[in-house]
């Protein structure tokens, strides 16, 4: 009876310990994603390519595209309609001047709607043309199923532009934007103080993200919530060099929702640091075989991998990865040494990790007029 009781809880023990450590998380939000930090490989998703509202989250793209088109230092006068934002808001005054890091910096800690739209009119003259270049860098890495109508999050402020995006595709975003120093420094501050140009007004603000403080390695990024789009997070968080990035979309609304989508994304990031390794699935010079080389000395030349492939793949991943090669049987001389031969494809099951050049790791230069005469003379009685 003993041993039998010693069975069952050995058992429960090792059901609790898949369920914390490698189930797949449950989630309450509408739509979740879970990538690779460094290749934007999709992880693990729920709903993650349904399109969903995602209220302040949309400011990660708009720093990204301040970051790209401004220089921190530079000087941003506020006008009428940037100044009568809705809340969340820092209160801008029109005529005012900031400088653009100095908003940045408040718009990503507090999530301020009027600071995002003077950046974005610093940038572009005007929220349509800024929301256009966000929408086009969006397409650009990825995100091919988001678009943007306001720099600030809130309803589309452009006629026929609906303000959308997917969990998968805000984790793409956010992963392109944790590639930008500056923009990891910004959302790692635990608070700020800033100054009006001419001296006349300050704003001290702390960071509004709890993740920073609640999860080992946690870096940031930025919570959002509007009454269509419900508590949403985008997250990211480091762990013996695996970067992980997860989105909530709709995690809840009031106070339950409040909370929810910090332990949806706690739930998202264990699952992912428990299930997830760093793996080479292709090394960078790799040999893929041989291809013959005519009217050459050199007989063959290996090809060879131009580039490696490392990436996040569970044990089962790990196993299932295949490459592919397609090279020609043999090619005509002359050949130069980093010559592209043919191709590779990385896969994993359907899915294509990468598609990689394979080149040749050595020259073969074509026959002389010397050598042309001693392979006819050496070969001109099997033609006849």
């Amino acid at each position: 009876m003993h041993m039998r009781r010693a069975g069952i809880f050995i058992l429960l023990l090792f059901l609790c310990c898949s369920i914390a450590y490698g189930a797949e998380p449950s989630v309450g939000a509408q739509g979740a994603a879970l990538v690779d930090g460094n290749t934007g490989r999709l992880l693990w998703g729920k709903n993650e390519e349904e399109p969903l509202a995602m209220a302040s989250t949309t400011k990660i793209m708009t720093a990204m595209i301040i970051l790209e088109n401004a220089k921190l230092d530079d000087v941003v006068t506020v006008s009428k309609n940037a100044a009568n934002q809705p809340e969340v808001h820092m209160d801008l005054k029109t005529g005012e001047q900031w400088r653009v890091g100095d908003l940045l910096s408040v718009m990503m800690l507090r999530s301020y709607n009027d600071t995002a739209v003077a950046l974005a009119e610093h940038v572009s003259g005007s929220v349509e043309a800024f929301c256009e270049l966000m929408t086009k860098k969006a397409a650009e890495i990825g995100a091919a199923d988001t678009v943007f109508g306001s720099p600030n999050g809130l309803d589309s402020q452009i006629p026929f532009a609906k303000h959308h995006s997917t969990a998968k595709d805000m984790a793409l975003i956010a992963a392109y934007a944790l590639k930008n120093e500056e923009f990891c420094r910004i959302i790692a501050l635990s608070g700020v103080t800033i100054y009006e140009v001419t001296g006349k007004r300050q704003c001290n603000v702390t960071n509004a993200d709890r993740f920073l403080q609640e999860y080992q390695g946690a870096m940031g990024v930025k919570t959002g919530y509007t009454n269509k789009a419900g508590h949403c997070f985008v997250g990211a968080a480091e762990q013996n060099g695996v970067r992980l990035v997860s989105a909530v979309l709709g995690s809840g609304w009031g106070n339950t929702g409040k909370e929810k989508k910090w332990t949806d994304t706690k739930a998202i990031m264990n699952y992912g640091f428990a299930t997830f390794f760093p793996y080479v699935a292709a090394q960078q010079g790799q040999s893929c075989g041989n291809v013959s080389i005519l009217h050459s000395k050199v007989g063959s030349v290996e090809g060879i991998l131009q580039e490696g492939y490392e990436g996040l793949f569970s044990k089962e991943e790990q196993d299932a990865i295949k490459l592919y090669v397609s090279l020609p049987e043999s090619i005509e001389a002359p050949i130069q040494a980093g010559q592209k031969l043919g191709n590779a494809q990385l896969k994993l099951k359907n899915e294509v990790l990468a598609e990689i050049p394979i080149l040749a790791d050595c020259s073969a230069p074509a026959y002389t007029l010397r050598d042309w005469y001693l392979y006819l003379s050496q070969n001109w009685i099997t033609w006849f």
